[in-house]
């Protein structure tokens, strides 16, 4: 059985997570967060890597949100609640790496995709891919605390706008909207390209200016807003409104 997440480490300086289920368009299940919640832990404590990259496998996804076909079996709050949390502590594990982070959208980023991407502190996207905070069309909002990671990166009006109007926009237009930080044609050699001044730093230059947006966040309680932004997810997950519009976007997937 193949790993759902595959863990590289380059000689150069860099640890590479990809999430590996393209059969599911890299859609995260309980395996999936277990792998990069073990990955992180290594990163942060393994002098040789100085920056961490998140990607996908395949080119038609980075990461389709979660697994639908196994998280629509939570029903209440408090069984959502047990996985977005989960998640949840995963992406702020993420966000406070003292190490630069990059996600590479080698594909489409969708719902819980883009709050994976959210976490990374640049976000490099491939042309012509779609992107979109959708979780609005699902009757539900970011569960993971994608919310709170963007209103930390984007103006509030920018970030208000992708989350309210749930919309999918190309890379192009996220990058406008200031989601995105680079649109690239080749995901290997562009996102090389990207890192390697950060690579020719010492570590502990790369860590000494993370520590200082880490305690940016600390102070402004990021923590305690994902956490609340993960309850107020499970109360409308437990609604009839999710449940019926999960529903139809299974049953809409499964006659196509």
């Amino acid at each position: 059985m193949k790993d759902a997440c595959l863990v590289e480490k380059n000689e150069c300086g860099y640890m590479k997570i990809t999430i590996n289920r393209p059969e599911k368009r890299n859609a995260v299940n309980i395996e999936v967060m277990e792998l990069i919640d073990r990955a992180l832990d290594s990163a942060a404590v393994d002098e040789t890597v100085k920056v961490v990259i998140l990607t996908g496998t395949g080119e038609d996804a980075f990461c389709s949100g979660g697994d639908l076909s196994v998280f629509h079996k939570l029903r209440t709050e408090e069984e959502s609640f047990v996985m977005l949390s989960k998640m949840g502590k995963i992406l702020y594990k993420l966000a406070i790496l003292p190490k630069p982070t990059i996600a590479v959208l080698n594909g489409s980023a969708v719902g819980g995709g883009c709050e994976i991407a959210s976490a990374c502190d640049f976000r490099l996207a491939r042309e012509g891919i779609n992107i979109g905070f959708v979780q609005g069309t699902l009757g539900i909002t970011t569960g993971w605390g994608g919310a709170s990671l963007l209103f930390e990166k984007l103006p509030v009006g920018a970030a208000m706008e992708l989350l309210l109007g749930a919309e999918i926009h190309s890379a192009e237009a996220a990058k406008e909207k200031g989601f995105i930080d680079q649109v690239i044609t080749n995901t290997e050699a562009d996102s090389a390209s990207f890192i390697s001044s950060f690579l020719e730093r010492e570590l502990g230059v790369l860590s000494a200016y993370k520590e200082l947006v880490i305690a940016k966040w600390i102070q402004a309680g990021l923590k305690q807003r994902m956490e609340q932004e993960s309850r107020q997810c499970a109360k409308l997950w437990a609604t009839d409104a999710h449940h019926k519009a999960v529903e139809r976007f299974l049953n809409r997937k499964g006659q196509s």
